[in-house]
C-alpha cells in the first residue's frame, strides 16, 4: 500500500500557559497543504515474528531509527492487535524542523494504512487516541481537516474556513528549528485575541490580529525568517506567517505575486485552494 502523507500550517498559534505535565496549553487552528511524503507499507519476508520490522529511508536525510515514528505507530498496533510484521519505505520530501508535522502525519497515515491493510476496523476515536501516544500533532492527521485545536493540540474542533480563491504560497528557508528549544524560548500567557473569532474575519483583516507567539523568539534568533515573512508581504500576500515552531513561513494571496529574491531563493510549494 502506497500513502501520501501530507504536511499542514498553522493559522495562529498561542501558547497559554505551562502545564504541571511539563507540556504546553495551545491555541491554533491546523489547516492541511498539499505538501507530501510518500509511504510505502508492505508485508515482511523474514522468518522472526515480532522482529522482522524494517523501515527505509530516500528523500531528505533522516536516520532510521527506533524512535522514527512510522516504526513507533505501526509497532503500537502490533503489540495492541497482533498484526504481522511489515517493511515500510519513507520518500521524506516535508522537512523536518520546519513545523509542517510531516513526522505527526507519516505516523498518523501509517495507523490510518495498516487499519485498512490488516482490516482492523478501527474507527476514528480509536486512531486519534493511539496517535496521541504518538505525538500532540498526531491525531489531526487522522481527520485531516480544518481543525482548531487546544490542550497539547489533541484536542480538534472542525473549523468551517473558506479560502476558496486564494493563493498559498509555502516558503522553505532550509533552516531546522528544534521544538523543544523553541518552547524554552517562549513566554507563555501573552494576551492577543483568541484565533477562532480572528478566523471569522476575512484574510484581509488577519494581519496584526492572528499571530505566532513562537514568531518573536525564533525571528530574533534567524532574522532570516522574518525577512521571508516580510518579503511576502512585499509581494502582495494579504496575510503571512510562520508555522508552527518554524522555520517555514506561508502567505496568502488573492493575486499573483511577484516574488522577491527573498523568496525564489528558497525552495516553495505553491497551492491554490478551490
Amino acid at each position: 500500500m502506497i500513502v501520501f502523507p501530507n504536511a499542514k500550517i498553522n493559522l495562529g498559534l498561542r501558547i497559554l500557559r505551562k502545564r504541571p505535565d511539563g507540556f504546553h496549553d495551545l491555541e491554533s487552528a491546523f489547516l492541511p497543504v498539499g505538501l507530501t511524503d510518500m509511504l510505502e507499507i508492505v508485508p515482511a519476508a523474514g522468518d522472526n515474528p515480532g522482529k522482522s520490522d524494517r523501515l527505509t529511508l530516500t528523500g531528505i536525510p533522516l536516520e532510521a531509527t527506533d524512535n522514527n515514528l512510522c516504526i513507533r505507530a505501526f509497532r503500537l498496533l502490533r503489540e495492541r492487535h497482533g498484526i504481522p510484521d511489515v517493511n515500510l519505505h519513507l520518500h521524506k520530501r516535508i522537512p523536518t524542523g520546519a513545523g509542517l508535522g510531516g513526522g505527526s502525519s507519516d505516523a498518523a497515515f501509517t495507523l490510518r494504512a495498516l487499519n485498512e491493510m490488516f482490516g482492523l476496523s478501527l474507527d476514528v476515536p480509536v486512531l486519534m487516541e493511539y496517535a496521541s501516544m504518538i505525538g500532540s500533532d498526531c491525531p489531526f492527521f487522522i481527520v485531516n481537516e480544518p481543525s482548531l485545536a487546544t490542550g497539547r493540540g489533541e484536542h480538534l474542533e472542525p473549523l468551517s474556513l473558506d479560502l476558496s480563491g486564494y493563493t498559498i504560497i509555502l516558503v522553505l528557508p532550509g533552516i531546522t528549528i528544534d521544538t523543544a528549544l523553541a518552547y524554552k524560548m517562549i513566554s507563555p500567557g501573552i494576551k492577543d485575541q483568541p484565533v477562532k473569532e480572528v478566523l471569522r474575519l476575512a484574510p484581509e483583516e488577519w494581519r496584526g490580529r492572528l499571530v505566532n507567539h513562537f514568531e518573536v523568539p525564533v525571528f530574533q534568533k534567524y532574522p532570516e525568517i522574518d525577512g521571508v515573512k516580510q518579503a511576502l508581504y512585499a509581494a502582495g500576500a494579504v496575510y503571512a506567517s510562520m508555522t508552527g515552531s518554524g522555520s517555514a513561513v506561508f502567505g496568502l494571496f488573492r493575486e499573483s505575486p511577484v516574488l522577491q529574491p527573498e523568496i525564489s531563493r528558497h525552495p516553495l510549494h505553491i497551492e491554490r485552494f478551490s
